[in-house]
């Protein structure tokens, strides 16, 4: 069929275009790069580039919405499987498979989650994925998983501690090399999370 023909062209396109991007980020930095970068490294012209997108920001825009949404229909697959963790009456809590499917999915894109999350690429990106972690599980919305008015500390600091100490995990784990397993790094992530950074560190029983 030709419209199937199209559609895979188009993909490919896409996919040399991403590949292209995420490359360069690792070589000069997101700010240094320019669309000729990106299109002489995918082997396209300047005009399939715009048949597709405004300019590099619109390029890496469309990236990260898509890394959102599919982190969000993981959240949302799983979220229920949190609350029925954190109602089991054991002093450790197995990994939720909430952050057991998330680091899977950071593991099979490890190379633009890198890419976006790095130093060298989108700083607001780490801004707007804490934004949406919060939202998502601790948010003053009714599916949260906690709500605001339980609070034994103001929000903002809150959100802020919990956005920044989870990015900054996955921060860890992709520069080093993915050592651990998505499972391994589940079971890190919610002992973390769920008994705090002094009984991970020992000081607590």
């Amino acid at each position: 069929m030709p419209g199937s023909k199209t559609d895979l062209r188009v993909i490919r396109t896409k996919e040399a275009i991403r590949d292209a991007l995420i490359e360069l980020i690792d070589e000069k930095g997101f700010e240094a790069i320019t669309v000729k970068d990106i299109t002489t490294r995918a082997k396209i012209n300047r005009g399939t580039f715009y048949a597709h997108y405004q300019d590099k920001f619109d390029l890496m825009t469309k990236c990260e919405e898509e890394i959102m949404l599919e982190m969000s229909r993981i959240v949302k697959q799983n979220f229920p499987s949190v609350i029925d963790s954190l109602e089991m009456d054991s002093p450790t809590v197995p990994p939720f498979p909430l952050t057991v499917s998330l680091f899977e999915y950071l593991n099979k894109n490890s190379d633009i989650m890198k890419a976006v999350l790095g130093p060298k690429g989108d700083l607001s990106f780490q801004t707007r994925l804490k934004e949406f972690m919060w939202e998502t599980l601790y948010g003053n919305n009714p599916n949260s998983m906690v709500k605001e008015e339980n609070f034994l500390v103001p929000a903002q600091y809150l959100a802020s501690y919990m956005g920044t100490a989870k990015i900054g995990v996955i921060q860890q784990w992709l520069n080093s090399g993915r050592k651990e397993s998505p499972q391994e790094m589940a079971r890190i992530l919610t002992t973390i999370t769920v008994n705090g950074p002094l009984f991970a560190a020992g000081l607590k029983k």
